[in-house]
């Protein structure tokens, strides 16, 4: 526990943006912080508890204990002077512990963070909220980043965040608010400085697979592993055998298939009654977010990856290793899983295994899946990796996420594959005669130019209302009366809109009922080739 700021906890639903004065404010609840005011609101609190969890990134002895005994909006919340400069320091960290016992009902996990004016004698009703989901029954740490997050505010007239001066109080919520469930969380290292976050979003496509093509998989982007690595198998009990033929992978309809066949196939002196594909990308990168969308095979047996290994994983007949690069054993190459389904198919894992010098490490968590649905839709899984954190996530949902160690901070590659059996897969269904991975594409991102800390806000632009449902009015002041080029980019930075209007009254809607639902940036170029961004949140 190092640092941590004036909170308000409690189980609530919101988001938004902020940005602190020059002033760090902080508390380890060990003495060192700068925080006097805490306060709970029909809550137990007690911010000198002795960490009951000393595991993970926390290993500290003591901890705020946040007790929620059924309050409908239960939280807690400090005050600062003066108010919060948040075109200075716009983001708050903390490190955050639930455990499941502590928990009733049926409410999200998540910790929203709210910015209030206290002086007010309605101090939520200008709020400003960031919502982050979070992982029960470890520590994990949170960044509500006001200028980058995509945030909520009680009033949609409100102006951004980061352009306010009148926050003063800060209020934690988990899982939700107007519910009469109960919480126990601990929280700690606490601090408001910007020096906890990048500042930027991975927004430069530098690498993807659409998959439009017919027939054989792309050779210049994927490469076809098929040698076995252990003797006279694949790891972990595996019983299929990888094959370069386009029966096993194969690109039709706008998509790929990883197509595990029932058939008795003899290979490297081996026969097996199961085949199936096993793809290594020849790109290898170093920090950046990964975005697979893909549907599962669903028959018992089978058991679908998407993962990332070190580009220097000594394992014979992998593509980098065949290149030169393997110099590494597993774990000590480190192994990063987007994706993998649990035996029963009713969970998806994100996991991380390594080995720096401490022995073989894991770090495992899950969220709740149901086999019809990931095998009949396809979800979106992602990968999100810096030289500070990395975070696993399905559908936007958080499934885990850990501090970025070695070796997380060297190239690693992308490996997609269907094995069967094994300690995933587990007992093949009798009747199986093939089933399938089906991905949509595959794209990887790296921070560049666009990013979301140099988004600017023109006080003779406003946009409202924000998060918006239809549309989204975008007014100028001063009488303009030309065109604008708008411009509406997603939180990657892929460009989904693009068009000219002409300004009437001073005003430019633009229709965003065919979004989905989260962040998006919008930029305007007017015909003197001024450019304005901002953020809005779509509901």
């Amino acid at each position: 526990m190092r640092y941590t700021f004036t909170l308000v906890l409690c189980y609530a639903f919101f988001v938004s943006s902020l940005n602190l004065a020059a002033q760090v404010i902080s508390d380890d609840f060990e003495g060192s912080g700068t925080i006097t005011s805490w306060f709970g609101d029909d809550c137990g609190l007690n911010i000198g508890f002795n960490n009951p969890f000393k595991i993970g990134i926390n290993v500290s002895d003591t901890v705020l204990k946040y007790e929620d005994t059924g309050g409908q909006y239960a939280n807690v919340r400090f005050d600062v002077s003066p108010n919060f400069g948040l075109s200075v320091n716009h983001s708050f960290k903390l490190k955050i512990y639930v455990p499941s016992n502590g928990i009733t009902g049926s409410q999200s996990n998540q910790v929203s963070l709210k910015l209030q004016d206290g002086t007010l004698g309605a101090p939520w009703s200008t709020q400003s909220e960031i919502i982050k989901p979070i992982v029960l029954d470890e520590w994990q740490e949170v960044i509500f980043d006001f200028e980058n997050d995509a945030y909520i505010n009680l009033d949609g007239n409100s102006p951004p965040p980061n352009t306010r001066t009148d926050f003063n109080r800060v209020v934690i919520q988990i899982n939700g608010e107007n519910n009469n469930n109960q919480v126990i969380a601990y929280i700690d290292d606490v601090i408001n400085d910007d020096s906890t976050v990048s500042g930027s979003v991975f927004n430069n496509l530098v690498w993807s697979d659409e998959f439009n093509d017919v027939g054989s998989v792309d050779g210049n982007k994927w490469f076809h592993q098929t040698q076995l690595i252990a003797g006279d198998s694949w790891a972990n009990g595996e019983v299929q055998h990888y094959t370069n033929r386009d029966d096993n992978s194969f690109v039709s309809s706008g998509t790929l298939k990883i197509k595990a066949i029932k058939e008795t196939y003899i290979d490297q002196g081996h026969q097996k009654q199961y085949t199936s594909a096993r793809l290594n990308s020849k790109f290898a990168f170093k920090y950046g977010r990964v975005e697979v969308r893909a549907k599962l095979p669903s028959v018992a047996g089978t058991w679908p990856a998407i993962w990332l290994l070190g580009k220097n994983i000594n394992e014979d007949g992998g593509y980098w290793d065949n290149q030169g690069f393997g110099t590494a054993n597993w774990p000590w190459c480190g192994e990063i899983d987007i994706m993998e389904p649990n035996v029963a198919k009713t969970e998806i894992l994100g996991t991380w295994h390594w080995n720096n010098g401490g022995g073989y490490q894991l770090n495992s968590s899950s969220v709740p899946i149901t086999n019809t649905n990931t095998s009949q839709n396809f979800h979106d899984y992602v990968l999100e990796w810096d030289s500070d954190s990395m975070r696993v996530y399905l559908d936007g949902a958080l499934v885990n996420q850990m501090a970025t160690v070695n070796p997380f901070n060297q190239e690693f590659y992308i490996l997609l594959n269907v094995a069967m059996g094994g300690n995933l897969g587990g007992t093949i269904d009798s009747g199986f005669t093939d089933d399938a991975m089906e991905i949509d594409y595959i794209r990887v991102y790296q921070k560049s130019s666009l990013s979301a800390n140099k988004v600017l806000y023109d006080n003779k632009i406003s946009f409202y209302p924000n998060p918006v449902k239809n549309e989204l009015n975008i007014k100028f002041s001063g009488g303009i009366n030309q065109t604008v080029l708008v411009q509406v980019y997603d939180v990657s930075g892929r460009l989904i809109y693009k068009k000219t209007h002409q300004v009437s009254n001073n005003k430019v809607t633009y229709i965003a009922d065919s979004l989905k639902s989260g962040l998006y940036f919008v930029r305007l170029t007017t015909n003197n080739t001024k450019i304005n961004s901002f953020k809005f949140l779509k509901k």
